[in-house]
């Protein structure tokens, strides 16, 4: 686990910690940007709308993704909404999913670009983005599973919260046996390198399928079918506290609508655009 990368002393600022999910963060946003400005030269379109879009999904989807937590965890918590919001942890990825996809409509209709097109440029950029960030979610010890003797298992005794008994108790209402010491750590599911994987793998099948030939949207569709897909698989491995819907988190829930949703766009988009060749 490497949370804290480096400390600077800056002069009137003062100490700045560089978190190790900060920088991922960032190289995944830098990383989803020149891919855009790729796809937009080969389409000979003007590479200015990959700076907005990208500029829409920072402020979107940092926004969206701290919102979505307060609002998560702001009820039945001792922290107040206030702490929670300034607090440096806490962003989801459905909020900021939500958050960056209204910053990315908004630089679409700035450009007067078709949402359609906007979409399936993002959707391979997504997928890859969404991997380099699980990687900072490993580095701080965030977004982990649930306790496994498996030997997968990883222990995060410093993670984001820690990996003890009494933290999974706490934290997620983990059913751990009475006689393991709140204090014992405990190995988990490093499901945040299981999505680095399957994102990776989506990334891989959604790249070569940019040129595809069936009208604008249709990639956009087949992403968020992959994206509930894994989504929806990864949940069976979480520690979560947020099974409000019987057995379903609200992850789940979501992943589901979204895998819906993408299934009607892919039939619904099918066809080739109106002009072109018929697709292959």
């Amino acid at each position: 686990m490497y949370p804290e990368l480096l400390q600077l002393d800056l002069p009137v600022v003062g100490q700045v910690t560089i978190s190790s999910f900060g920088v991922m963060m960032a190289i995944a946003f830098l990383v989803g940007y020149q891919l855009l400005r790729v796809q937009l030269r080969e389409v000979d379109r003007d590479e200015e709308l990959a700076y907005d879009m990208l500029l829409g999904a920072v402020i979107g989807g940092i926004v969206g993704a701290k919102l979505y937590y307060v609002i998560q965890h702001a009820v039945g918590t001792p922290a107040g909404f206030f702490e929670l919001l300034t607090a440096r942890a806490g962003l989801t990825w459905y909020g900021g999913f939500i958050g960056g996809a209204l910053g990315v409509i908004w630089a679409a209709r700035r450009r007067d670009a078709d949402l359609g097109f906007v979409a399936d440029l993002a959707s391979p950029v997504l997928a890859i983005s969404y991997a380099i960030g699980r990687v900072g979610c490993f580095l701080v010890g965030d977004d982990y599973g649930r306790p496994t003797d498996s030997w997968i298992g990883i222990a995060f005794p410093e993670g984001a919260p820690p990996t003890t008994a009494g933290s999974l108790r706490r934290n997620f209402n983990v059913d751990i046996p009475a006689s393991v010491p709140d204090e014992a750590v405990l190995a988990v599911y490093p499901t945040q390198l299981f999505e680095v994987a399957i994102a990776g793998l989506m990334f891989l099948y959604l790249w070569p399928r940019r040129h595809h030939d069936h009208r604008q949207g249709w990639l956009a569709g087949v992403w968020m079918i992959l994206a509930g897909a894994e989504r929806l698989f990864i949940e069976l491995f979480r520690a979560k506290d947020d099974r409000i819907f019987g057995p379903f988190t609200v992850a789940q829930l979501i992943s589901v609508a979204l895998i819906a949703l993408g299934a009607y766009l892919v039939a619904e988009l099918h066809e080739p655009e109106p002009g072109t060749p018929s697709a292959t």
